[in-house]
């Protein structure tokens, strides 16, 4: 044989369908879109997981599918499965197991669906389990807050937290569909269902200024979460996000940059750093209004802007500045900055934070001062005790 053979380069291309849908009271018996969404291979199984928090609300939903499915004869209901949600859902990997072994007992296969009902954090558990089952089973996700309707929920990620970082562990994997469906969006607690919003302002700065001018238009009305307002915004913002994912160049994150992250490299360490017990909402608020106007003070957004920027996140009752920002090291170093090298391990390569030179265009930044960080810090603070 010849020591100095080659081998060989062969690309292998895999194409995926990113299926967004917006409804309601999609098992509803006079609803046909979840019938018509799914493809059966013969008598497929179902498995649906639903989380606990939903109960109160829709107490009537477990009978609802299983009278759904009843007459759907390409179709079975193997089983309603309700698990803990919410971020502690996410901490270990209990709510994974428990999950793995429905699918296990179950014997869910690749030609069944797992239907997946809740909040983000909840999405994110039973999306893993989904996706390493049998290396990978069809994923229909039913998001139920604000924020997994306009954002996670119709991305492609999946995880649980690990040694003290979030999502540390976890897959990319492209779900077979998203429904949105606003009979959930609008049972959410208030606070909630505003905090959600934030993913629909971050959006909209870094991907359609037209789309921020409407959202400040309109901010009185997201406030108060009128309806059809609410129910705009988010399907606006959620087709936003998919349509980067899909066609932005690099939907499982292969290279440094994360435009839909903005404003998330001091949200995930805020998160961290209170425990959890700051809502991811609140944490993107903060890190959003943080860099926004840091981008001014740097000189690259005009200061007219991230003002207009600032009132909308005032406007929507979401919080500039949070307490967990004067936590430091023993050497004096705001504790937050440690969240700009997380940031930055979580994909490797060098520091990309994107940065706003206009409302609706961002560009990447590589190094962050945090001289101007702590001027920003140290403003929002002072807007903030002014106006509690």
């Amino acid at each position: 044989m010849d020591c100095n053979m080659k081998g060989e380069d062969f690309d292998i291309q895999v194409s995926f369908r990113h299926r967004i849908r917006f409804t309601r009271g999609a098992f509803s018996l006079g609803n046909d879109l979840l019938s018509e969404l799914l493809e059966t291979r013969g008598h497929s199984k179902v498995l649906v997981f639903i989380e606990n928090g939903l109960r109160e609300h829709f107490p009537q939903l477990e009978g609802e599918i299983q009278d759904y499915f009843f007459d759907l004869n390409d179709f079975r209901l193997t089983g309603v499965e309700w698990l803990p949600g919410a971020e502690v859902a996410k901490r270990d990997d209990q709510v994974y197991q428990k999950a793995m072994s429905a699918i296990e007992q179950h014997h869910i296969d690749r030609h069944s669906y797992i239907i997946v009902i809740g909040g983000g954090a909840f999405l994110d558990v039973i999306g893993y389990a989904a996706a390493t089952g049998h290396r990978g089973l069809r994923l229909v996700r039913f998001p139920t807050t604000t924020l997994s309707q306009d954002d996670s929920g119709v991305g492609v990620k999946n995880g649980i937290n690990a040694f003290g970082k979030k999502n540390f562990i976890g897959s990319f994997a492209v779900p077979y569909a998203v429904v949105n469906d606003f009979q959930f969006l609008h049972t959410q607690p208030e606070q909630i269902r505003r905090e959600g919003l934030i993913e629909a302002v971050k959006v909209a700065l870094v991907k359609d200024g037209a789309f921020f001018s409407w959202l400040e238009s309109h901010v009185e009305e997201l406030r108060a979460l009128e309806p059809l307002v609410l129910e705009e915004a988010v399907q606006r913002s959620a087709v936003h996000h998919a349509r980067h994912i899909a066609l932005g160049g690099d939907p499982f994150e292969l290279g440094s940059s994360r435009p839909l992250d903005y404003g998330h490299w001091a949200a995930h360490k805020l998160e961290q750093l209170t425990d959890f017990e700051l809502s991811h909402g609140e944490a993107v608020s903060v890190g959003l209004a943080l860099d926004t106007l840091y981008a001014a003070k740097i000189g690259l957004l005009p200061e007219a802007d991230a003002e207009r920027v600032l009132k909308v996140v005032e406007g929507l009752g979401l919080p500039l500045w949070h307490e967990a920002l004067e936590l430091r090291d023993p050497n004096g170093k705001r504790r937050v900055f440690k969240g700009l090298e997380e940031f930055r391990e979580h994909l490797g390569g060098e520091l990309t934070v994107l940065l706003l030179e206009k409302l609706g265009t961002g560009i990447d930044a590589h190094e962050i001062t945090e001289a101007v960080w702590e001027a920003c810090a140290e403003e929002l603070k002072e807007r903030a005790l002014a106006t509690a």
